[in-house]
């Protein structure tokens, strides 16, 4: 690809996101009813390629228990609010309620309790105990040293997960995670991440991981690329990590997963993801949006409260709806916010595509008028895409 000169001794290329492109329609189309959005990792099969993001303000053991109900799975944040507290709703309703120009000081406060391994096993068996699949995060700071709770409670899926996390990390103080090794020998499907470049997918996925988290500070409530400057945007990113997927498979004959994690707010994102290369994707704020949310409205990510340098923003997300109708419909709201999986069936459907596979194949192209092309009164009346 070529390269643009951002001066005489620096070049670089030209990156996209979810709102610089398009999926183009096909010659085919299809009826909804026969689209297949489901999606398999290992073992694992769901009926939404969905996996709910480890924030406190969007996953408790009760919303992963809903999420896994519905066809998705939610991922447990093992280093949040729930395994540093016995009861942390008191906490959640206060941080809902903290005045914007305080809430990243008291949140600070609340999350130097320290974390209770204890608490591990008990919220992971109360997700397996209702019958869904249990999904938990931790850093790569605390895998080895969880192991063996983590292991202990039986949980299905492990995600291994950090603002950028390498498979060659490098510290002259402590003894880094070897991550190949880790992954190799652990007994359950892991998942890393979040890498969004071509090289840093293809040496996670060299470590054996199932499926690799592909996205660097596009998330409504992560203040990364301005704290830090780094990130690429998605849809540039998700290519990227399908390119790395093709040479790993080319390489091994294993299939690693690709999963786009935040940057998606309506069903066009989701479907734009997809079309980009993903197998599935991990969201956060739309299911902030549900009335079940355990953020009450608001969320934040996983380096809001980081004591030293906070890379996150509890943002407001409001109240749209049931989980259920977030994910699944019905929609009352003409803005895309509501029924994304259905919109994913209606957008494969309409560009013919069968199978979330299938779908990867569609073709994109940059449209950079797509969000404004004829859409002068919505945008004047702030409603549908202008609001």
């Amino acid at each position: 690809m070529a390269e643009v000169e951002i001066g005489i001794g620096k070049s670089g290329r030209r990156a996209y996101g979810f709102d610089d492109i398009a999926i183009v329609p096909s010659r085919r189309t299809r009826d909804p009813e026969d689209v297949d959005i489901s999606w398999e990792i290992d073992a694992f099969r769901f009926e939404l390629p969905l996996m709910g993001s480890a924030m406190d303000g969007v996953i408790s053991p009760a919303t992963a228990i809903e999420i896994g109900r519905l066809g998705g799975v939610g991922v447990l944040n093992l280093e949040g609010l729930w395994c540093r507290y016995e009861d942390p709703e008191p906490l959640l309703e206060e941080i809902a309620e903290l005045p914007a120009e305080k809430a990243t000081l008291r949140m600070q406060e609340i999350y130097l309790e320290p974390l209770k391994p204890e608490l591990i096993a008990p919220r992971i068996r109360q997700i397996k105990d209702a019958g869904v699949i249990s999904c938990a995060s931790v850093t790569p700071q605390r895998t080895a040293a969880w192991a063996k709770e983590i292991l202990a409670a039986e949980l299905d899926l492990l995600v291994i997960q950090g603002t950028v996390v390498s498979a060659e990390h490098v510290s002259k103080t402590v003894e880094p995670l070897n991550l190949k090794r880790f992954v190799r020998e652990l007994d359950i499907p892991v998942i890393v991440g979040g890498c969004a470049s071509y090289q840093a997918a293809l040496h996670l996925m060299r470590t054996g991981a199932a499926g690799v988290l592909v996205g660097v500070g596009p998330g409504n409530a992560c203040t990364s690329r301005g704290v830090l400057g780094i990130g690429v945007p998605q849809a540039t990113a998700i290519a990227d990590a399908k390119g790395a997927r093709m040479r790993h498979l080319d390489e091994t004959g294993v299939y690693c997963h690709v999963i786009a994690d935040g940057g998606m707010s309506t069903g066009g994102d989701i479907a734009k993801a997809i079309a980009c290369g993903a197998d599935a994707v991990m969201i956060g704020s739309p299911l902030a949006a549900a009335q079940e949310a355990p953020g009450r409205g608001y969320h934040w990510g996983m380096a809001t409260f980081h004591p030293t340098l906070p890379r996150g923003a509890r943002v407001q997300s409001g109240t749209r709806g049931s989980l259920e109708e977030i994910l699944v419909g019905p929609a009352r709201e003409n803005d895309g916010r509501v029924n994304l999986f259905g919109a994913l069936r209606t957008s494969m459907a309409t560009c013919g595509y069968q199978t979330v596979k299938e779908f990867q194949k569609a073709e994109v192209m940059v449209a950079p008028a797509l969000q404004t092309e004829g859409k002068q009164l919505q945008r004047a009346q702030g409603i549908g895409m202008g609001a």
